[in-house]
Parts: structure tokens; C-alpha cells; sequence
């Protein structure tokens, strides 16, 4: 069903972490496969504990050898203002784990900017994916990515969208900057309609300690910033039994 929600779109429940990591690796290894090669496989990547499991488990064996590296580019949703050797990084994190390990040619990564100020950063950002796109502005008919990829935190935050913050309110920029109060780091983070332009939307979500928040954006708690996000194609999460609603175990 196209134009899915965080309540409408599709629960799949696995028992552990490591059952959950597999299964969204073979998922994305599905998609990436079946994309033809004259249109590449684009996948927007989150920062997070969680998702590092899924990037180290990509660049091993055997999903290294079996993913079209030639045929994928890699974005990120959203990353902190440091440079990207910092500890704080997620394309830093994303480098060590992935990039560097798969054979992924070089042009085929989008690394946020991470010098100069927030707001050209951004507005940076913003322009090399236009360039990508081919337009100004998104259409219903052509998705910019094939895959976002989220998670969520115990706020209710996804990517950098932070309660209270002006971003939030930001229907017009594909990128823009923020400073959330209670996360360290200045941060560039893509919008509410970057994140729709999306085949699929993807949350991946671990642990009992989500499991509150979790059914909260399910329940469209206006609260929490992830409960607005929405996809143009499909959405869906991916999460252990800790974390699943009651009843959806």
C-alpha cells in the first residue's frame, strides 16, 4: 500500500538481535539484487547502536560478496556537525564499519559536509541531491531513495528530528540544520519530506527500552517527531520481540 504511516505500515517481529539484523540484511539484499542495473539502489543510512550491527554484518561474509556494491549509493539521514573522524560521527562510524570493508566505489558515497557553517552544509547537502534527483522539487511519482533506514529514540525522535525543534516545521528544504538541547553536537539532518520521498521506509528498533516509545509513534503520539514521518511507498518496521507493541509480539 503506497502513502504508508508509522501506523499503518507493516510489523515484522523477530525473536533477537541477531534474527532481526539477518533478516533486515536479507531484505535489503532482496531489493538491491532486483533493482535493475540502469538505475542505482539508493539507501539512506542512520547513525545508532542497532544499525551498526546490520553495517558490520553487510561487510561479512557472506552478504560482501553478494550485495551490488557497483549498482548502490549510500546517503546518510542525518550526522553531527564534526568532522568526520570524530567519534561522534556517524559517517565516521559508517566508514569504519562499511565503506572501507565493501567494495563500494568512491563516487557512489554521500558523506553529509562537515566543515564551514551548519546552515551552507546543509543547504550543500540539499543541492547534491537535487543534482541526483534531476529537479527542485520531489514528485509522487519518482522516489528519490529506495531505502531510508531509521531508528527511534526513547523521545520519540528519528534522524535529528527532535521535539520542539523549528525543523520540525521545515516542509520546503531537503536538509537542514538543527541544535537539539538534549543531544550534544550542532546537527544536519534530512526533512520530513526528504524522508517521504521513499519506496520504502525503514525503522529498525531493538530493545525493551523502545518498547514504550515504539507503540506511542504507532499510536500517532503528535509528541514524538517520528509519528509524522510518512513514506510515498511502503513503510515498515523491523524490530525484536523487546521492543514490539503488546499484542504484536
Amino acid at each position: 500500500m503506497p502513502g504508508q504511516t508509522t501506523a499503518t505500515g507493516t510489523m515484522h517481529v523477530f525473536p533477537h538481535r541477531e534474527a532481526l539484523i539477518t533478516g533486515l540484511a536479507d531484505w535489503l539484499l532482496e531489493r538491491s539484487l532486483a533493482k535493475a542495473d540502469t538505475a542505482p539502489f539508493r539507501l539512506a543510512l542512520s547513525g545508532g547502536s542497532t544499525p551498526q550491527h546490520l553495517y558490520t554484518l553487510m561487510a561479512s561474509a557472506p552478504y560482501v560478496a553478494r550485495f551490488p556494491w557497483h549498482n548502490m549509493q549510500f546517503f546518510i539521514g542525518d550526522d553531527r556537525f564534526v568532522p568526520h573522524d570524530h567519534a561522534d560521527s556517524n559517517f565516521g562510524m559508517m566508514q569504519r564499519l562499511l565503506f572501507s570493508k565493501a567494495p563500494i566505489p568512491a563516487d557512489s558515497i554521500f558523506p553529509m559536509p562537515d566543515h564551514g557553517l551548519a546552515e551552507d552544509a546543509a543547504g550543500a547537502y540539499e543541492q547534491t541531491l537535487k543534482n541526483l534527483y534531476g529537479a527542485q522539487d520531489f514528485s509522487p511519482e519518482q522516489p528519490f531513495f529506495d531505502v531510508q533506514l531509521l531508528g527511534i529514540g526513547t523521545d520519540g525522535h528519528t534522524a535529528s528530528l527532535f521535539p520542539g525543534q523549528p525543523v520540525l516545521d521545515n516542509r520546503s528544504a531537503w536538509v537542514a540544520s538543527c541544535v537539539p538541547p538534549v543531544a550534544p553536537h550542532t546537527r544536519l539532518t534530512l526533512t520530513y519530506p526528504a524522508i517521504h520521498s521513499s519506496q520504502h521506509v525503514v525503522f529498525l528498533v531493538e530493545g525493551a527500552a523502545k518498547r514504550d516509545i515504539l507503540a506511542r509513534i504507532r499510536a500517532q503520539d503528535p509528541a514524538c517527531p517520528a509519528s509524522a514521518v510518512t513514506a510515498q511507498g511502503e513503510l515498515i518496521w523491523f524490530t525484536d520481540q523487546a521492543a514490539a507493541p503488546s499484542g504484536q509480539e
